[in-house]
């Protein structure tokens, strides 16, 4: 793997940057029909969040949280693990989700306020999207820790972002993993801005990678914008975990080209010239790149459109689900429902 110094920071190790330069000697290895699956994934799930986002402001789904540039940090992840490996992800990380088998109409469902949409399918261990920032990493730690025990081979993901490196949640799993050599991958997407706080006025600290050494573990600061250092680098991290040797912290560096959410408008804290020159680091744009340098044939259009035919599928299923019966919100807390929680829902029913 090159590295690269990016804005006076440490080394960020890269394979293929946005200027084209590659590194060969590991990108040889790779098949075209596995970098044409990279670059057909990453076009599924931009297509899907550009969709979504659309379905918010027509009123079909409630709020949205976009990951608009984040893509090859999540698919370069996901297409690294195992059906079997457990994921924890955040509200930013459909396109995890998605590629992990989560159904479309599902993910759909939980962004139009429907619960049921979190059920993982039953080959494939996707924990629930965490809302509170920060709570899922000691979750992942513990997954982890379970794994090790048992030596199932299992792998622990924990997604979060830079502002979750503020809460106590970061070093207290961070500190446990370590300590009881957790299979656990901490994925840290490091988009530059928590809501409106940019990653400068998170933490003193060179990179949220460096915050490894803290806690006796191995820490890597990767090109977010590059599917192939991503994936190489969660690959590396989950067979060094498989083999019981700990757990690794990855800090994919990339942006947030969208605002935070769709109730957030970005311009009002970040300026147009910035998000222009991040733009320019598109991870699509230089996978389609190397391709026509390495003379991989494409058609662009007929890969787009097969996407958007999938995710319109989709969303005439979602469409055409029956609304839940509110007495979930009180059945499903609990085995069996409490005294209370029968008195809340007669209540609320008027029984």
């Amino acid at each position: 793997m090159a590295k690269k110094q990016e804005e006076n920071k440490s080394d960020i190790v890269s394979v293929l940057d946005e200027n084209g330069k590659s590194d060969e000697q590991y990108l040889s290895k790779i098949s075209n029909d596995k970098i044409k699956e990279f670059y057909k994934a990453m076009v599924l799930i931009r297509a899907f969040d550009q969709k979504a986002f659309n379905m918010q402001r027509q009123g079909r789904i409630g709020t949205y949280i976009s990951y608009k540039g984040q893509e090859a940090s999540q698919a370069g992840t996901a297409l690294a693990l195992e059906d079997k490996d457990f994921i924890f992800p955040t509200y930013r990380d459909s396109g995890v989700l998605l590629l992990r088998k989560q159904p479309i109409v599902q993910i759909l469902q939980y962004w139009g306020g429907d619960e049921r949409g979190l059920k993982s399918p039953d080959s494939v261990n996707n924990f629930p999207i965490a809302i509170p920032v920060g709570t899922q990493i000691p979750h992942a730690a513990g997954a982890g820790w379970a794994a090790t025990i048992r030596k199932s081979g299992q792998v622990a993901v924990g997604f979060f972002g830079d502002g979750a490196t503020s809460k106590g949640d970061f070093h207290e799993g961070l500190n446990f993993a370590s300590v009881f050599n957790a299979a656990t991958i901490f994925l840290c997407q490091n988009n530059q801005y928590a809501i409106s706080v940019p990653r400068a006025k998170q933490t003193k600290s060179e990179s949220i990678s460096k915050k490894a050494v803290a806690y006796g573990m191995e820490g890597i600061e990767v090109d977010g914008n590059d599917i192939f250092a991503v994936y190489k680098a969660v690959k590396e991290a989950a067979d060094k975990a498989r083999k019981g040797n700990g757990p690794t912290l990855i800090e994919c560096y990339t942006y947030r080209i969208s605002d935070h959410s769709t109730s957030d408008d970005a311009s009002r804290y970040r300026s147009k010239s910035e998000v222009e020159q991040w733009e320019k680091k598109d991870p699509i744009a230089r996978v389609e790149k190397y391709m026509q340098r390495r003379g991989i044939k494409i058609d662009k259009d007929a890969i787009l459109e097969e996407a958007k035919a999938k995710i319109e599928k989709e969303i005439e299923a979602f469409e055409k689900i029956s609304a839940p019966d509110p007495k979930d919100m009180f059945k499903y807390v609990f085995a069996e429902m409490t005294p209370a929680q029968n008195k809340q829902m007669k209540d609320l029913l008027g029984e």
